[in-house]
């Protein structure tokens, strides 16, 4: 693709990257195929390639932007299958993420707009706060068909059932081995997923003690930042991903550490591109090493190697979680570790396209959301499966509100597997 960007906006480093993913694209049209909002909406704007001649309109214009590309641009579900299909490379990860802070910068949304955004991006990523609102929620949620807008009764529908205890295993300290330690590593513990679900985390670090692993949960680590980075707001975002940084270098220089297991995918592919978002920072540095540091649960379970299993005689759907098989490109190894640990695993029809979960996008874009759910449940309980395993705490909430198939998360099998407890939603 022809830019046609000026020598002076080319010195600032955000658009010298657009400019060279822009330049990459071909306009093949071969992410059409693959992109879930496409497949929805059959409007070439709410394609990749859309978004993309849009996006570039409005940087090489220099232009604020206006509500038609703010509206296509918050219907990508950033969910990636389009850089699995480009034959050319085309880096759109970085390209949306652009425009989306340039929108943030010069697009003033409308009021209720703004408010909803702001109370997201100030509640989910801490899970005190998250408590309490999904508390409020869940006592809210019988009240939910008075409220207009539909994208309030979708935060209010978001609320379990039940709000698990606080986990004292997410508070910092250290997990020593389990016999000889082979490798020394610092969980995640993430944001969210320690409001939603304490039995993914509590999971993890058992199963990685089983296999050797001394496990740390550093001081100081807190929400990976990718909820607000998909929002667009960089200085959150960069806030929480600095807070990150320091605190895992600092147990790397203290003690050292092999790897950063991470166990929701959505906090792993933006973990791993640390490097990217710092390129031009002070933390640079150490914000490369903890991306390369930076390994999904899956990753670390290959790496030990998991003991052979007898069969379970436990039919699995596999939902590959779109930040896993296209953000990471981990497409085989959950599969082959069920497996090996003893399941029937399956796989859902057109399983490359996204369960509409999407960090916040389920939130905001409730209809879309609710659409590509509905598609994705269908093809998971086609294959008559006894469990669903996933490995991303939104794509198990997404899917669980649809099903009465149970969801776990896939280290939660894996740990049951290998002698831990049977996963809370297969006892009820």
């Amino acid at each position: 693709m022809q830019t046609n960007f000026t020598a002076e906006q080319l010195t600032d480093p955000g658009i010298q990257r657009a400019n060279e993913i822009l330049r990459s694209c071909v306009h093949c049209g071969f992410c059409t195929a693959t992109c879930p909002t496409y497949q929805v909406l059959g409007d070439e704007l709410d394609s990749p390639r859309g978004r993309i001649y849009l996006i570039k309109d409005m940087l090489e214009a220099g232009r604020p932007a206006d509500e038609k590309t703010v509206k296509h641009i918050d219907r990508c579900l950033s969910c990636l299958a389009c850089m699995t299909t480009c034959p050319s490379g085309v880096h759109y990860m970085h390209l949306v993420d652009h425009a989306r802070a340039h929108i943030e910068k010069t697009y003033k949304r409308p009021l209720m707009d703004r408010v909803l955004r702001a109370v997201l991006a100030r509640v989910i990523p801490y899970p005190g706060r998250f408590r309490l609102a999904l508390l409020a929620a869940k006592i809210g949620r019988p009240f939910a068909w008075m409220i207009p807008d539909a994208r309030v009764q979708a935060m209010l529908r978001m609320a379990p059932k039940t709000i698990p205890p606080v986990s004292r295993n997410d508070d910092p300290q250290v997990f020593p081995a389990q016999g000889e330690r082979r490798m020394r590593v610092a969980l995640m513990t993430g944001c969210a997923q320690k409001a939603l679900n304490t039995d993914i985390n509590d999971a993890t670090i058992r199963l990685l003690r089983r296999l050797g692993c001394e496990v740390v949960v550093a001081k100081g680590q807190g929400c990976c930042g990718a909820l607000t980075h998909h929002m667009g707001k960089e200085d959150l975002s960069h806030a929480s991903a600095a807070a990150n940084i320091r605190s895992w270098i600092a147990e790397k220089r203290a003690g050292g550490l092999d790897a950063i297991v991470i166990n929701t995918s959505g906090c792993g592919t933006t973990v791993k591109d640390y490097g990217h978002m710092f390129r031009t920072d002070p933390l640079a540095e150490d914000a490369a090493t903890v991306a390369g540091l930076a390994k999904d649960i899956s990753e670390v379970l290959v790496t030990l190697g998991l003991p052979q299993g007898a069969p379970k005689g436990l039919r699995v759907a596999y939902h590959a979680a779109c930040s896993l098989q296209h953000g990471q490109q981990i497409k085989t190894a959950p599969k082959d570790l069920l497996k090996r640990a003893g399941f029937e695993v399956v796989e859902p029809a057109d399983s490359h396209l996204c369960c509409g979960s999407a960090g916040t996008y389920n939130l905001l874009q409730p209809e879309i959301s609710a659409d590509l759910k509905r598609r994705k449940v269908r093809t998971l309980e086609a294959k008559a499966p006894q469990v669903i395993a996933a490995g991303n705490i939104g794509c198990m909430m997404q899917i669980g509100s649809g099903t009465t198939v149970p969801v776990v998360h896939t280290v939660e099998l894996l740990d049951w597997a290998t002698g831990g407890p049977k996963p809370r939603a297969l006892e009820t």
